[in-house]
């Protein structure tokens, strides 16, 4: 499809965003291997809300590679609850759009002032307060997971379990960014059959699994919930099967999607069972999508890649049949809670 037919579409802005965010690998290296020679003794990856989805799909994929200790931390519960786990060796990578999300700032002095671990920050904006509260600090928009699985596969790579890294990046550089681009074109007809079917559910359920289930997670709450208002639950895929099935009927509207890690099965599992009691699901599944250039063993690396590429052109029709601009906040960071 030509661009100019495409709303809300700038293939090289797209281009030049993915790009830039690679380009800050030398960066990011330099950082990981810094900290690796110093030593370390886990992983933390600190978040709420989208940010707590994106630390999900890095310890996933780190979970599937890696002898590394590492988990997803919840800011706010952190706050309340603490982690044994988290000392001065630990280190904790956060990530913010503003630099100024309230339960991450409060979380990282926390992290600070009671055990000194090292902390990386990824903030979109120049100058903000978890970037001065940080030991390392890299400041670029959006490409959120591109940024966590650099240096989850750096760690990995200095930790002798990625011996394919150099290759697999040589790749990512070259093809990458203009592969998710070519997923938007591809995609846009099916997001504009989508948008029109399921702009009005009265409640929406997605599926996934894997390093793509933060993304479910996420776009289920931060995209369709905080930014159009609509009702939707997430579930993961092996959980599909314990209590939320037993609610699906004939007309329940249901999106399954397939990545091509090592949890694959699992939603291949709910997608092979869903007709039986489904006659309104969705499947998207990542290995529908070419990637020119990638090598067939790294594309499991980048199923959450196409995915949001995917979304992306869901998002743009879904404002255009609700008539509902996706920036519009009813209650978040306009009143106090």
């Amino acid at each position: 499809m030509e661009e100019k037919k495409m709303i809300k579409f700038n293939e090289q802005e797209k281009i030049d965003s993915v790009n830039g965010a690679l380009a800050l690998r030398p960066q990011i290296n330099e950082i990981v291997d810094e900290i690796c020679e110093r030593g370390y003794s886990n992983i933390c990856w600190l978040g709420v809300g989208g940010t707590w989805a994106s630390a999900m799909q890095a310890t996933v994929h780190m979970k599937e590679m890696s002898a590394i200790e590492t988990w997803a931390e919840n800011a706010a519960e952190y706050l309340t609850t603490g982690n044994k786990r988290i000392t001065k060796d630990t280190v904790v990578i956060i990530s913010s759009v503003t630099g100024n999300t309230k339960e991450v700032v409060d979380a990282i002095k926390k992290i600070k002032a009671e055990v000194g671990a090292t902390v990386i920050s990824f903030v979109d904006a120049k100058e903000a307060i978890l970037l001065d509260l940080a030991d390392y600090k890299i400041s670029y928009p959006i490409n959120e997971q591109l940024k966590f699985f650099m240096v989850a596969d750096r760690f990995m790579f200095n930790n002798g379990e990625f011996e394919d890294y150099e290759d697999m990046y040589a790749e990512f550089d070259k093809y990458l960014a203009q592969d998710l681009v070519e997923v938007e074109k591809q995609a846009e007809p099916f997001a504009i059959e989508f948008a029109k079917k399921h702009w009005n559910d009265e409640m929406h359920y997605f599926v996934g699994a894997g390093n793509q289930w933060g993304a479910t997670y996420s776009y289920a709450m931060c995209y369709w919930e905080e930014q159009l208002w609509l009702k939707t639950k997430s579930i993961t895929s092996n959980e599909f099967f314990h209590g939320m099935f037993e609610i699906v009927t004939k007309e329940t509207p249901v999106t399954i999607y397939i990545g091509e890690d090592a949890q694959r099965p699992l939603s291949e599992r709910v997608a092979n069972f869903i007709p039986r009691i489904c006659a309104n699901y969705t499947i998207i599944d990542s290995k529908d999508y070419e990637l020119k250039g990638i090598s067939e063993k790294y594309r499991k690396h980048l199923s959450h890649h196409v995915m949001h590429a995917v979304n992306n052109r869901i998002d743009v029709h879904m404002e255009i049949e609700t008539r509902h601009p996706m920036e519009i906040r009813r209650y978040y960071r306009r009143l106090e809670y």
